[in-house]
């Protein structure tokens, strides 16, 4: 499948780096000659210096015989642009455009035939989303939904003080007694998709299957103890924090928002009336700390420097703020900064390339494609969402009767909407979700592709 990226930032090195790993005939498209090198330095993949705004710079990249066009520029405009002209010469073409501006999002959408859009995404308000989701539940690192949400799989960190240190998963169950399964660990910077034997170590982040109405009842029984986030700080007034905001606004939250640029902080108190818009420096010790940053139950760094969001964070933390969620977009080895005391790490352009990567994939393979997909343990593992249909094989086959492929586990099904954390005697029916994990080197493109 040929597919053309147009446009070389983050979020285009990122999906250089999915697709390409995955065997795409890609073609990369930006105006800076800095970036289109860079690319070709760590990539066997097309490049070309050019406007992806103009016709004849789409023509020479091979518009009219591609699959899919990826506009992901730093300008709304230039994405919508792209898609239209790039539409115009192929009517045949799915078009992806990333549009991050909040005035655009309605008529993106009613307009979407006429820009010649078929997705459009935007990284910010996903990254808002899922820190929305994350204050809900304070206790866990990260969560990816399944199932329209009610499966999860959350992270969590094995600490000193914890009830999981030095438990096997075979005793898993007098512990947090309810129905989980451990799916995946990542010790020492490695991912492993664990047996039964298996003894959960200090230090280690475990990846937990559960239906989405157990969270809080396995939170209280692993002795995490959490309360519900009545005041946030907000560190930066970029996109990410208005949306949050916004979202947050009408929870019964006090929200208090800190932004050095007045004129930023003169456009979001005139959109957020309930929040509380400060305009100073988040770095500065007195200004946080008259704002009471000690009393805070969450802080959010989501300011546009991932060293000054750390910096804070870490301070957050020595403050003893319960919560604290930091926004990194630069940092693509985790080892580096694994070790440090900053809480939740939320990724927007990672997080945006997961559904990006579905559509993809759903579009080479026209059936038995994954509904949903999210890298989970650092993007060393992935959880897969997927439906069975009459082509899948062993369906109604206990599980104990069927062979997987190594470093391959079957997490969840749901059937008729009962959700099941499988045994050996489980087995699966047409129609039923299935929930899979995988750490191995092959690419799960559709169900069949897990079984041995």
């Amino acid at each position: 499948m040929k597919i053309l990226i147009a446009g070389c930032g983050k979020v285009g090195k990122t999906l250089v780096e999915y697709l390409a790993n995955e065997g795409y005939d890609l073609t990369v498209i930006d105006i800076d000659s800095k970036k289109t090198a860079s690319i070709v330095e760590r990539f066997d993949i097309m490049v070309m210096q050019g406007n992806c705004g103009a016709v004849d710079t789409l023509r020479q990249a091979g518009v009219a015989h591609a699959d899919l066009l990826i506009a992901v520029t730093g300008s709304d405009e230039l994405n919508l642009l792209c898609c239209a002209t790039a539409h115009g010469i192929n009517p045949k073409l799915h078009t992806i455009a990333r549009i991050r501006n909040p005035e655009y999002a309605e008529q993106t959408y009613s307009m979407r035939d006429i820009f010649g859009v078929s997705m459009t995404f935007n990284p910010e308000k996903q990254a808002a989303t899922e820190i929305e989701r994350l204050i809900k539940y304070p206790g866990f690192l990260k969560r990816d939904a399944f199932v329209k949400g009610r499966v999860e799989i959350v992270e969590l960190r094995v600490n000193e003080e914890s009830k999981l240190k030095d438990v096997s998963l075979f005793s898993l169950d007098s512990i947090v007694k309810c129905k989980v399964l451990v799916c995946a660990v990542l010790r020492d910077g490695a991912a492993i998709i664990p047996r039964g034997n298996f003894i959960l170590k200090e230090g280690d982040r475990v990846f937990v299957t559960a239906p989405t109405n157990t969270l809080a009842l396995l939170l209280k029984n692993l002795g995490i103890v959490t309360h519900k986030n009545r005041r946030i700080i907000l560190a930066g007034g970029g996109t990410v924090s208005y949306y949050l905001a916004e979202a947050l606004q009408d929870e019964h939250i006090r929200v208090t928002l800190i932004e050095k640029d007045p004129t930023q902080c003169e456009k979001l108190a005139a959109k957020l009336p309930k929040v509380n818009v400060l305009q100073g420096d988040a770095s500065n010790r007195r200004l946080m700390e008259s704002e009471g940053l000690s009393s805070a139950d969450c802080l959010l760094t989501l300011t546009g420097m991932d060293e000054l969001n750390v910096i804070i964070s870490m301070y957050g933390n020595s403050c003893g703020i319960p919560q604290i969620i930091t926004k990194l977009e630069r940092v693509d080895d985790a080892r580096i900064i694994d070790k440090l005391p900053i809480g939740s790490v939320i990724c927007p352009r990672k997080l945006c390339c997961n559904n990006i990567l579905r559509y993809v994939r759903a579009l080479q393979n026209q059936t038995g494609a994954a509904l949903t997909v999210h890298a989970i343990a650092d993007g060393q593992v992935e959880a897969l969402e997927f439906e069975v249909d009459e082509h899948t094989l062993h369906v109604g086959k206990p599980l104990k009767e069927i062979k997987l492929k190594e470093n391959v586990l079957l997490a969840c099904i749901t059937h008729h909407g009962k959700i099941e954390i499988p045994n050996g005697n489980s087995c699966f029916n047409v129609g039923d979700r299935l929930v899979v994990v995988e750490s191995g080197d092959d690419v799960i493109l559709q169900l069949n592709d897990i079984f041995s």
